[in-house]
């Protein structure tokens, strides 16, 4: 008998019981983590935005490369770090991973640096709406542990601000 879940693997167990088996949360959480599969919605969504709305195109491409730029941050501390995905037998894993490494979450880091993006590109509060159901939804499906999200969504952070800052410096909108 495997011991009971403590800490975070405990925290995982809550969320799951507590939500999984509510009607279309976990296919909600699927559909959240296949858009944000290596940051390939973000930038799907970058281009089209690019698209129809060609006067703010370099801050729509901004939003992709941005989210591009989290995501390949997130993937290299990964293996730094090399910490594992959750495997208590009490946690159950929703949907499958292309690696088994675990922080921080690269759907959390890609989607708040998009949301940030957006946010300056859209002038919406959109990191209050787009990155908790994504941060939640890497703990209904059982991939991540809270610090991995926290993370993810700390990075995401730096870095949506980082090329939000340099693009409005390199089009003169921030003082020269």
């Amino acid at each position: 008998m495997a011991d009971a879940p403590r800490g975070e693997d405990a925290v995982l167990v809550a969320v799951q019981s507590a939500l999984a088996g509510r009607t279309g949360v976990l296919a909600g959480a699927r559909a959240l983590s296949h858009f944000g599969e290596h940051s390939l919605g973000w930038v799907g969504l970058a281009a089209a935005g690019a698209l129809v709305q060609p006067s703010k195109r370099r801050s729509w491409l901004a939003v992709g490369a941005g989210a591009f730029l989290a995501h390949a941050a997130a993937v290299v501390i990964k293996r730094v770090v090399r910490r594992e995905r959750p495997h208590h037998p009490d946690i159950a894993v929703n949907v499958g991973t292309p690696s088994r490494l675990s922080f921080p979450s690269a759907h959390a880091t890609s989607t708040t640096a998009a949301a940030v993006l957006l946010a300056q590109t859209t002038g919406l509060p959109l990191p209050v709406v787009l990155v908790p159901p994504m941060a939640l939804s890497r703990l209904v499906l059982g991939v991540h542990y809270p610090t991995d999200v926290l993370t993810g969504v700390a990075v995401g952070a730096l870095v949506g601000k980082a090329v939000g800052t340099a693009v409005n410096r390199d089009s003169g909108v921030e003082g020269d």
